[in-house]
Formats: C-alpha cells, sequence, structure tokens
C-alpha cells in the first residue's frame, strides 16, 4: 500500500489556534503531512520566513500533534512542484468562511489542471471561524490580547516583541 501524503500551504503569519487545528485533523487523515509556509504575494508579511518556522515548528510540538509532520518553507516554483517533489497528491486547506471557498477553489482547480494534485477542504472548527493572522496582526499591533486566537508559542513571542513591532 502507498503512502498518503499531504501538504498543508500557508503564509502562517503568524499561526493561528484555526492552522493548529486543520494541521491536527490534517495528521489524522494522512500517513505524512507537510506544513509549508509559502509566499503569498497579495499580503505583505509581518514576520520573516525563518521566525514562522520556528512559531510553527514549536506550535506543532507543543500541542502534541501526533503523526508524521514535516514543517518547511518554499519559495521557488509552484507549490504543486513541491508537491510532487516530496510525493504528495492532496493539498489541504482550511476553509473558514464562503469567502474562502471562493479564494481557494480558483487555485484548487489550477493546481489540478497543472499537476493533478487534488484539493481536500476543511471546515473550520467554529470557534476558530472567525480567526485570521491578519485580525491576529491587527489586534496585536494595537496591545490587544490575542492569546485565545494563537499557539501559547505565538502568544510569548508577540507579547515580547511588543505593538511597536507590528
Amino acid at each position: 500500500m502507498s503512502s498518503r501524503i499531504a501538504v498543508v500551504p500557508g503564509s502562517f503569519d503568524p499561526p493561528t489556534q484555526g492552522h493548529l487545528d486543520v494541521i491536527r485533523r490534517a495528521a489524522r487523515l494522512f500517513d505524512e503531512l507537510h506544513v509549508l509556509i509559502v509566499h503569498n504575494p497579495d499580503k505583505e508579511a509581518m514576520l520573516p520566513i525563518a521566525q514562522r518556522l520556528e512559531l510553527l515548528e514549536e506550535s506543532v510540538r507543543e500541542a502534541g500533534i501526533e503523526g508524521s509532520v514535516v514543517v518547511g518553507s518554499w519559495s521557488v516554483g509552484l507549490l504543486v512542484d513541491y508537491a510532487e517533489e516530496v510525493g504528495a497528491s492532496v493539498l489541504v486547506k482550511g476553509i473558514r468562511s464562503q469567502g474562502d471557498v471562493t479564494y481557494e477553489t480558483p487555485m484548487a482547480v489550477v493546481n489540478n489542471h497543472l499537476s493533478g494534485i487534488e484539493t481536500v477542504f476543511l471546515l473550520a472548527d467554529p470557534a476558530n471561524s472567525v480567526v485570521s493572522s491578519s485580525l491576529v496582526r491587527q489586534v496585536a499591533s494595537l496591545g490587544g490580547d490575542v492569546t485565545p486566537y494563537v499557539p501559547a508559542p505565538v502568544a510569548r513571542y508577540l507579547a515580547a516583541a511588543g505593538p511597536s513591532d507590528f
């Protein structure tokens, strides 16, 4: 039997509880899960990729997510190139709202046309459905408490950095 490998791509700027929920659930569905920080040209990043990697690795570890989870980044070429390189047949995307479906569907179709890869949408836990990285960045930049919305390593990092760093 062949191994089922999936990729969860995202900007993770910063990682949120919603991201961890999707990662945890996807890790139960696949033999190997690659959580991949990718550059989104439509967004200006708050944190450098190296910092996001560190926070994401620490968050996954502290959350005790079981299974084979590899955290990495990709900035050269298409996402489907990475998926092909690691033998992944599925991309996993978290969906919070109809807006996410509208945004993600064209990418899923194009990725499938480019490489035959399938995209699986996991619906967000209702507790996380209104939380986004951009909302966390905005609240943190204004000195608000983001601890309910982010994993502990991210909360510690943001508290130490302070609002002026965003």
